[in-house]
């Protein structure tokens, strides 16, 4: 028996549940499909939200032959024998096929490039799913020739919504006497993703069956999930939840428990670049002027991690989590920058001092753009006190040296060449 998400697939639009602000009325996907015609697009957004579904929806409405691809397992020759055969079926309708790709960010550029010319040409009609930003994950020549519409996480009302058609429509579970009697759980847990609704269900279900009457309720839900570790989300409330323990580990200096949480994520499929980015964040949050080497070594970690991938990649990232876990911390180049975000919403845009303004132009000279200003290079220790902020504002700070032996030393420095202007 196929999987309870598999059998609640939509085939219509008005079976098909969120998204409104594209497949709603007069929304405009909606008047494409609606019209006939289609251009090639790239369907951008979390797991579980309907892309896969409305590229079926659209081909059936449209009528067209309809090919599939998972970039996780084609290659160049599978795109090509694909627009082969696209190339053949026009021959029978003259309307395009469509090519609906899986996962597009995870093609190479080589493959991404074999697809050009048959969108170019129209050969096909290209729908591509993707979950990452396809502003880096898709060339720019592929993505000047698509539209890219964003879907979005399914709201509360949605996935209970969803939940309720599917205990009463579907043929299994129509059988069965379910009470879905608290919600909080089961929104929260399934983090915005149908599928994972779906599957939450079906496994609280199949818990029950022989049961007279099936309890769907905070209690079932939580006992059902804590009994199932491969249960790990990618994009609901338990991956926000380890996610954020693994940097609290990091940046408690916990690096047992920072690694243990790495394994966890490893262990249930996350993406390795999103660790490894999760990671660069934290060198610089967490660690940051303490020991400015954390950066760097993050910076390779995330590098050598998109060079090599799995699973050798477990040993760099585990080298990065320990290093960033034992180093000393300081939040200081955060706070300053949250700290000069805030002032300038504030302030708005007060003006640059004269003196260090360009003067490209005679006009600029004349009205002293410029002038005054002192070339530090040209000063004993390559430094010259001078004014560099607004003249509103020209002894505020905004970094906050914390105790660590590193910023103690920049501090002192500061404080030498800023001696009765700023006390740091």
């Amino acid at each position: 028996m196929n999987p309870l998400a598999e059998r609640m697939r939509p085939d219509s639009l008005d079976n098909y549940i969120g998204q409104q602000h594209l497949i709603g009325e007069n929304a405009i996907l909606r008047k494409m499909i609606e019209s006939g015609h289609i251009s090639s697009i790239i369907l951008w957004g979390p797991p579980g939200v309907g892309k896969t579904t409305l590229a079926h929806i659209i081909s059936k409405r449209l009528e067209r032959p309809f090919y599939t691809l998972s970039a996780i397992s084609s290659g160049v020759k599978d795109v090509r024998e694909v627009i082969d055969r696209a190339a053949k079926a026009r021959f029978f309708n003259p309307a395009s096929p469509i090519l609906f790709i899986d996962e597009i960010h995870r093609f190479s550029k080589a493959q991404q490039d074999s697809l050009l010319a048959a969108v170019e040409e129209g050969t096909v009609t290209l729908i591509g799913a993707t979950t990452e930003n396809p502003s880096f994950e898709v060339i720019s020549p592929l993505l000047s020739r698509c539209q890219v519409y964003v879907l979005k996480s399914l709201e509360h009302e949605d996935l209970i919504r969803l939940a309720n058609m599917a205990i009463k429509n579907d043929a299994e579970l129509s059988k069965l006497n379910i009470n879905i009697t608290e919600e909080a759980a089961l929104v929260r847990y399934s983090g915005g993703d149908a599928r994972k609704l779906l599957n939450i269900i079906e496994m609280v279900c199949n818990a029950q069956l022989g049961a007279e009457e099936i309890v769907i309720d905070d209690k079932h839900i939580t006992e059902i999930l804590q009994q199932s570790p491969a249960f790990y989300d990618k994009n609901g409330e338990m991956h926000y939840d380890i996610i954020s323990a693994f940097i609290k580990s990091i940046r408690g200096s916990d690096p047992d428990a920072a690694v243990y949480w790495l394994a966890r994520m490893i262990e249930g499929g996350e993406d390795p670049k999103f660790i490894a980015r999760r990671i660069l964040i934290s060198a610089a949050e967490d660690i940051g002027l303490a020991n400015p080497n954390a950066l760097l070594m993050a910076n390779q970690a995330f590098d050598a991690v998109n060079k090599i991938g799995w699973p050798e990649g477990r040993i760099v990232l585990s080298e990065a989590v320990i290093y960033l876990a034992t180093s000393p911390k300081s939040n200081s180049a955060y706070c300053a920058i949250n700290d000069a975000l805030a002032f300038v919403k504030q302030t708005g845009n007060l003006p640059v001092p004269l003196h260090l303004r360009n003067a490209p132009t005679k006009l600029m000279e004349k009205l002293n753009y410029g002038r005054d200003y002192m070339y530090a290079h040209d000063y004993p220790g390559h430094f010259v006190q001078q004014q560099y902020l607004p003249d509103a504002i020209q002894t505020n700070m905004f970094w906050h040296p914390q105790d660590n032996p590193a910023e103690v030393n920049m501090a002192e420095r500061m404080r030498a060449l800023w001696r009765n202007i700023k006390v740091y």
